[in-house]
Formats: C-alpha cells, sequence, structure tokens
C-alpha cells in the first residue's frame, strides 16, 4: 500500500474536500471540454445548467410515477382484500342458501304427506248434515283458528289470515273436516311454492358468488403485478430524492 493511499484510509476528511471539489469544477470542465465553451463561455454555462435543470426534472418525473405506481399497488392490495371477503361471505349466503332448500323441501314433503293422509280419511267421514247457526259460528271459529295455526307453523303465509278473517278464498260454511282439508291444500301448495322460491334464490346466490369469487382472484392478480412492478421502482423513493409534493411511501406486501 502507497503512502497516498494509507493517508486516504487513516484520514477519509481529504476524500470528502476532493469530492466537493470536484463537484464545483465539474461544470467548468464540461465548458472547457465543449469547444463551444472555449469560444463562448457564457452560452456554455447556459446550456450546462439547462441540462442539469433538465436532469433534475426527469428525476423528479420518475419519482412522482414511482409513487403514483406504489400508490396504485396498495390500493389494488386494499380492493383484493376486499373482494376476497366479500367472496367468502358470499360463500357463506351460499351455504345458507343451499340449507334452505332441504329444509323447505322437507316441510313441502311433510305438508304433501298430511294431504295425503286426510284424502285417505275422506271416504270415512261422517253423511252430510244442515248445520244449525250456532254450528256455522263454530265452523267461523274453527276456520279461523286453523289457518292462523298454519301460519305461525310457516306453513301458510301472514296474508292467508287476513283472508280468512275477510271471507276472501275461504269458505267458513264447510264442515270442520272439508275445512281442515282446505287448509292442508293450502299448506302444500304454500310450501312447494316456497320450495321453489328457495332453489331459485340458490341458483342466484351461487351465480353471485361465483361473480364475486371471479371478482377476487381478478384483483389478487392484478394486485400481485402491480406489485412487481412497484417493487422494481421502489429505490427510486427511497432514495431520498423525492418531489416537493411526494405523499408517503405506500407499503408493499411481498408475501
Amino acid at each position: 500500500m502507497n503512502i497516498v493511499a494509507d493517508m486516504l484510509l487513516r484520514e477519509p476528511a481529504p476524500v470528502a474536500i476532493w469530492g466537493a471539489l470536484i463537484l464545483l469544477a465539474l461544470p467548468a470542465l464540461m465548458v472547457l471540454a465543449s469547444p463551444v465553451g472555449l469560444r463562448r463561455p457564457r452560452l456554455a454555462l447556459l446550456h450546462t445548467a439547462r441540462s442539469v435543470r433538465a436532469l433534475r426534472e426527469e428525476r423528479r418525473r420518475r419519482v412522482r410515477e414511482a409513487e403514483e405506481v406504489l400508490r396504485y399497488a396498495g390500493e389494488l392490495h386494499v380492493a383484493a382484500e376486499r373482494a376476497e371477503r366479500g367472496a367468502e361471505r358470499w360463500q357463506e349466503h351460499c351455504a345458507d342458501a343451499e340449507a334452505r332448500v332441504k329444509q323447505t323441501w322437507l316441510d313441502w314433503q311433510d305438508g304433501q304427506s298430511r294431504l295425503e293422509r286426510a284424502l285417505s280419511a275422506a271416504a270415512f267421514r261422517n253423511p252430510y248434515t244442515t248445520p244449525s247457526p250456532s254450528e256455522y259460528a263454530s265452523r267461523e271459529r274453527w276456520l279461523h283458528q286453523a289457518v292462523s295455526a298454519a301460519a305461525e307453523r310457516g306453513e301458510l303465509p301472514a296474508s292467508a289470515v287476513a283472508d280468512a278473517l275477510a271471507g276472501r278464498g275461504w269458505d267458513a260454511t264447510l264442515h270442520p273436516f272439508d275445512q281442515e282439508l282446505a287448509v292442508l291444500v293450502a299448506s302444500a301448495a304454500y310450501l312447494r311454492a316456497e320450495h321453489h322460491r328457495s332453489m331459485a334464490a340458490e341458483d342466484a346466490a351461487w351465480h353471485d358468488a361465483y361473480l364475486a369469487r371471479r371478482t377476487a382472484d381478478d384483483l389478487r392478480r392484478e394486485a400481485a403485478a402491480a406489485t412487481v412492478e412497484a417493487l422494481s421502482v421502489r429505490h427510486l423513493v427511497q432514495a431520498g430524492t423525492a418531489s416537493p409534493h411526494a405523499h408517503p411511501a405506500v407499503a408493499i406486501r411481498t408475501a
């Protein structure tokens, strides 16, 4: 090791001084290196100043673009996470809709079985007799109670109770056995319609879940691509030469 190298290693201050002198002398060296600079030094200095200013502007532009890339990648990650949570909720909704289909199927079959047993017993009912006014009133009360009980069990809609009270679609003069048969027929039809509605709701839920999953997957892929691009330009922001309008650096997930 020669004397100069040994001195530079032991005392770094001269290195800093030399570096500062070189930076200060760089514009003059650029002027002297140009033939135009020798003839017209003032014009050469102006040209050199413009070149330095253009380099600085280019640097600021690249930093701003890098900041936008980082910000966009961060926003994509947030959107991808939200879409993933939404897809999971839709999956849970599909499971609930599927359970609803199974339950409505069982309810419909149970109502249909009760109706078939009542139809089988219809052949053994008592012969028709002319009811008295008090019996008519009793039949009306029985019908209202039967329809209300079926609605409370979910075998008839709530509107059926109002219809029975108003005498719309229900014959309160029928024998209680015939009234029970009418309630069972209406219940079986309502439960069948409920099952079909639940099947339609399940199909719609699966369709929406598919769209939500596809959206989440697309956003995840876009976020991954944006992360790769962000990692390639993050050093521009971290270099400490950000623009005056720079925003805080956006955290980019690499996992």
